[in-house]
């Protein structure tokens, strides 16, 4: 990897100089052969949440570079055996706005499939110390090298806005952590807290280069809990004399199924799955406990809290029901680190950058879309609504791959899938070039 950072830094990623008539386009196409090689070594070389150490620097360095100011290593996990990778770069043109841009910089434990020269071949440790594959299987190296494009060409094209600019390389996306990380260890205090937060996903499901846009609510809150639901064991031939917990978790996975069908309205989205059943360790066992993983997606804030009353509700209901003792009622337990807020684009910031976008790449190639109850921790870093912001999706797939599909039926490999396959070109061609507009017209002059 470090034989890859030498190549890129030899390369180049200097100050372009630029006159004012250069047009946005010219940029970017002249950038762009270098653009897909960064992607292409970023791709081959990816890292886990948690240790993104090479990735992060190399991100730094190149910023650096091009003349921001870079501070790494910010960060401040709940785990303390992690040490985070955040940076934050700033670039100060004078007096105006305050716009951060965010990039996720970590990979996914997923080995690899796709036939390109530049595939994954890492492994690495996991923090339970197993040896896995590691790939860029949700376009995070798109995302990285998209910000940095963006960052050269705002440098290039300072003549045309003022403010600071804040660019952002945010750790543990993947682990739901480290958005918050880096807001625990002062982002908005130690560095400019920002008027406008922007940010791009790649997607799986559209042509390479198309900009599609949610207003409001685009994308779920994440919320992880366990239910323990707790029993009296005994042996498998006399459950008479026991409080069988896997009957009593067979029963409330049942029952929980009625909370979104039952207790909420339609008009509220939710979400209620149980991803994992832990129990037992032999047939004729009955065992004093048994876990339920759970994940709930909402948007709104007050359908999170009634989702997770109405799970604790149920599930001791059911042990009442049951005869279970009450010093062995069921216990809900919140999975603070991986929980997530809704991801919500500010409708009039939306409208405005949109609006710039579509003139950048062509109207032709922005849509709006519907929104989705997957989750990501971007929306941490509007402080609850509090702060506008912008999240839009970039497609990354080959039109053709898209309209065979379309055609078919067959869906094409996801995001997290291990024949995720962007194509470079026009994907980071129009990821810059949107991100570009939509600094530029928050700052221009």
């Amino acid at each position: 990897m470090n034989k890859m950072f030498l190549l890129v830094v030899l390369l180049g990623c200097a100050t372009i100089p630029v006159s004012a008539q250069q047009s946005l386009d010219a940029l970017v196409d002249r950038e762009l052969p270098q653009l897909v090689s960064t992607y292409k070594m970023l791709h081959a070389a990816p890292e886990l949440s948690h240790y993104e150490e090479k990735t992060s620097a190399f991100v730094a360095g190149q910023l650096r570079s091009l003349g921001y100011t870079v501070t790494e290593r910010v960060g401040k996990y709940d785990r303390p055996q992690f040490t985070s990778y955040g940076l934050v770069a700033i670039l100060k043109n004078g007096e105006g706005p305050t716009v951060l841009v965010r990039s996720d910089l970590d990979a996914l434990p997923v080995e690899e499939k796709n036939d390109v020269p530049y595939a994954s071949k890492v492994k690495a440790k996991n923090d339970a110390g197993q040896e896995v594959s590691v790939m860029h299987a949700c376009g995070h190296d798109v995302h990285m090298t998209s910000l940095l494009g963006t960052a050269k060409m705002l440098v290039a094209l300072k003549d045309q806005w003022h403010g600071t600019l804040i660019l952002v390389g945010q750790p543990a996306e993947e682990t739901g952590d480290g958005a918050r990380a880096m807001l625990a260890d002062g982002l908005y205090t130690r560095f400019p807290k920002p008027d406008f937060v922007l940010g791009l996903h790649d997607n799986a499901d559209f042509e390479a280069g198309r900009i599609i846009y949610v207003p409001g609510y685009a994308m779920a809150s994440a919320t992880s809990v366990d239910l323990i639901v707790r029993g009296l064991g005994g042996h498998g031939s006399k459950p008479e004399a026991t409080k069988d917990p896997v009957v009593l978790a067979a029963q409330i996975v049942l029952a929980l199924q009625t909370i979104v069908s039952r207790e909420n309205s339609p008009l509220d989205p939710a979400v209620v799955t149980i991803g994992s059943i832990h129990g037992g360790a032999k047939r004729n066992i009955i065992p004093d406990e048994v876990v339920l993983q759970i994940t709930i997606r909402t948007y709104k804030e007050e359908v999170r809290q009634r989702v997770v009353a109405s799970i604790g509700r149920i599930a001791k209901g059911v042990a009442l029901a049951a005869g279970v003792p009450e010093d062995r009622a069921p216990i809900l337990k919140m999975i603070e680190s991986e929980n997530v807020p809704a991801l919500y684009n500010d409708p009039a910031l939306t409208q405005r950058v949109t609006g710039a976008i579509s003139k950048a790449v062509g109207s032709e190639n922005v849509a709006e879309t519907a929104p989705i109850m997957a989750s990501e921790d971007f929306g941490s870093f509007s402080l609850d609504h509090k702060i506008p912001s912008v999240y839009f999706w970039l497609g990354a797939i080959e039109p053709s791959r898209v309209a065979a599909s379309r055609k078919s039926g067959k869906p094409l490999p996801s995001l997290h899938s291990s024949l995720f396959e962007p194509q470079p070109e026009p994907t980071l061609r129009n990821g810059v070039k949107a991100m570009t507009a939509a600094v530029l017209e928050l700052m221009k002059k």
